[in-house]
């Protein structure tokens, strides 16, 4: 049997309970739920990138990436995105800004298949985001 690795890129903080920000087993990675934390700096809490949608939106992406490559994958490698959202009315403009991102990554592979729902996150937080890949 495989071994369970946990993923904890050097750009994010512990985990706040008993969870990974990723674990891989074998050739497939679960990336937990990412919100728009700037990357970790000692002495300062948690931070969301910014009030705006776009702001959270571009870093909680950039805290999937770099799960995916904590853990040997990248976005090409990525089955199922999904995003989480805590108003309906912000679902048009994350999916502009989604898409901008993704034809920015310049991939090769055909996209992830998605699925958006609308949730109560902690206060200030718009978006969080989790991925599931299968490396080749």
């Amino acid at each position: 049997m495989t071994d369970k690795t946990a993923l904890t890129p050097a750009t994010h903080t512990a985990p706040p309970a008993r969870f990974s920000h990723g674990v891989r087993k074998g050739n497939i990675l679960q990336v937990a739920g990412q919100v728009g934390f700037l990357p970790a700096e000692e002495g300062r809490p948690p931070t969301p990138a910014g009030p705006t949608l776009r702001e959270q939106t571009l870093q909680t992406l950039a805290n999937v990436k770099a799960v995916l490559e904590a853990g040997g994958a990248s976005w090409d490698d990525a089955m199922m995105i999904r995003v989480y959202l805590t108003d309906v009315d912000h679902f048009a403009e994350m999916n502009a800004i989604y898409n901008t991102y993704f034809e920015e990554q310049g991939l090769t592979a055909p996209p992830a298949a998605r699925t958006t729902v609308y949730v109560g996150l902690p206060a200030g937080l718009l978006v969080e985001i989790d991925a599931l890949a299968v490396l080749g």
